[in-house]
């Protein structure tokens, strides 16, 4: 927390100033390189999304390093510790998410690959500042919303469905614990209000897509 030192000139007897000083605290947290943004769940996503508009417009790239967070600025550039193995890559952050709770951020499929997380899905992270790309938000796990439109156990028919809806729809996959089943769960949009978030469901039900507004966090 940045502490400001402000000085104040109060007027005595109408003619003398009085010089002090006050303490103003920041709301504004600053990180610096090499510090511990978060620990927890990084899962990775690709299939079905190459090609497709990210949440900062750029076209997803899944042989590229980019990540998708909830609430880092675009732009910023992290290094993601897989802490089972010690692997680490460094990703920059053009797209929001992830939507399944727990989780903290979704990798390239390259990324992914970089950190041996392929082929489990899921692993323990921590997330560590190289490079800001804006304001960092104090509380980087801060509740917002998505629209979940549908779920499916093949790829194919999930990516199918999202070609129907188009730019703006996503598909995360969620593991099964002790199951040999993969769900792919379709969300739509990422809000910080829960408004905006009934505005554009209105506009999907009257595509023809149903669903409805989940909280994330």
């Amino acid at each position: 927390m940045l502490k400001h030192y402000l000085k104040i000139l109060i007027p005595v007897f109408g003619s003398v100033m009085v010089v002090t000083s006050c303490e103003v605290e920041s709301d504004k947290p600053t990180y610096e390189k090499g510090d511990l943004l978060q620990t927890g769940v990084a899962s990775w996503y690709g299939p079905g999304f190459h090609g497709r508009l990210t949440s900062n417009r750029e076209r997803y790239d899944q042989d590229d390093y980019t990540a998708a967070h909830r609430t880092l600025p675009f732009d910023t550039v992290v290094e993601v510790i897989n802490t089972e193995n010690e692997k680490s890559v460094e990703v920059r952050i053009n797209d929001r998410g992830p939507y399944v709770g727990e989780r903290i951020i979704d990798l390239s499929r390259a990324a992914a690959g970089e950190i041996g997380l392929l082929d489990s899905g899921i692993t323990e992270v921590e997330i560590k500042l190289v490079e800001d790309g804006g304001n960092i938000p104090e509380d980087l796990e801060q509740r917002f919303y998505t629209i979940q439109i549908a779920e499916y156990f093949t790829s194919f028919h999930a990516e199918q469905f999202m070609d129907e809806v188009g730019d703006g729809a996503r598909i995360e996959q969620e593991f099964s614990d002790g199951l040999d089943l993969t769900r792919y769960h379709i969300y739509y949009g990422n809000y910080e209000h829960i408004d905006s978030a009934r505005v554009d469901l209105q506009k999907l039900e009257e595509r023809g897509f149903e669903g409805f507004v989940k909280q994330v966090n």
